[in-house]
């Protein structure tokens, strides 16, 4: 059943984030005053940094503070009780909103579509598929830094979990650091500079995974974890208002959640499944590569895409 419940409680968690994001999203950008749409969509990217800190700090801590017995029979139960907190806060947030003048003006006008899946998917499916892809390196860097590595940092490099989830700790860091900073510069350069220039240093990024995982030294592995987390905030800060930009009032929400999650999907899921078969058939250069190549797909999908930074909401 524990395997069963797991996949139900994440299939739910899924279902809360499809709305979840692009909500805050809107809501940032749709309110944002001119020149200011990537700092105030900054705040929803900065979930991820926030989020990764709380859980496995807490965990770390509990296992620091707990025998492996203790953990094993109660204290794998305290992050769950203590989320129930955010619950509530979630709860109050969500009762106190109020709609975004521009949807208000849509509602007011009757632009509103009946059906905006259809719509979106019948007269925007490229731009879809761009904003996904334009997705993709994003989650590629997180997850292969932080699930792929962790498991292949404790299992084959013979680190400690709570020594290697000390320095994944450390390196998120330098994810929330790089949020507000790509954020500020796609408000002033574009969106479409600061994310190219990150996705190729992404790019360059793939080549570093190999000798710096295999060096020896817990500082050549945490500065592989820094540079990838910083790149992936970097990557990930602009997309806040990135892909709301790229669609009208009648279907933004859709469309921006749609790329979102389909992003999430190619980029995401796959990458650790990938990333195991791939270093056993070769190795970490493998596995570098595929961050490489996800990387490219990503930078390809963003020069397809016009810039967006002074488009009217």
């Amino acid at each position: 059943m524990a395997p069963a419940l797991l996949c139900l409680l994440r299939f739910g968690q899924g279902l809360g984030l499809g709305g979840e994001w692009g909500g805050a999203a809107l809501l940032a950008t749709e309110n944002a005053p001119p020149g200011k749409r990537a700092w105030f969509g900054m705040f929803p990217q900065l979930g991820p940094s926030i989020g990764f800190l709380a859980a496995n700090g807490l965990f770390l801590a509990l296992a620091l503070g707990l025998s492996d017995e203790q953990f094993r029979a109660w204290g794998w139960r305290l992050p769950f009780l203590l989320s129930a907190a955010l619950v509530v806060l979630g709860l109050y947030v969500r009762l106190k909103l109020a709609e975004t003048p521009v949807f208000a003006k849509a509602m007011a006008a009757h632009d509103k579509a009946k059906v905006p899946v259809v719509e979106l998917f019948a007269r925007h499916s490229l731009t879809v598929l761009l904003g996904a892809l334009s997705m993709v390196v994003c989650y590629a860097l997180f997850y292969i830094s932080t699930v792929f590595s962790l498991s292949y940092g404790v299992s084959t490099l013979g680190y400690s979990r709570q020594g290697f989830l000390g320095m994944l700790c450390f390196a998120v860091l330098f994810m929330a650091l790089a949020t507000p900073i790509s954020a500020w510069l796609s408000d002033r350069f574009g969106r479409k500079p600061v994310l190219l220039v990150s996705g190729l240093l992404a790019v360059a990024s793939g080549f570093t995974m190999e000798p710096l995982l295999t060096q020896g030294s817990s500082a050549s592995v945490t500065l592989f974890l820094c540079i990838e987390l910083f790149l992936m905030g970097a990557t990930f800060a602009p997309m806040g208002a990135l892909l709301p930009e790229l669609f009208p009032t009648r279907v933004r929400y859709t469309g921006a959640s749609a790329a979102y999650n389909l992003g999430g999907i190619v980029g995401a899921s796959a990458a650790p499944f990938f990333a195991q078969k791939l270093v056993a058939m070769g190795g970490l250069g493998y596995v570098g590569g595929y961050v490489s190549g996800a990387a490219l797909i990503s930078v390809i999908a963003v020069l397809c895409l016009k810039e967006t930074r002074d488009r009217a909401l």
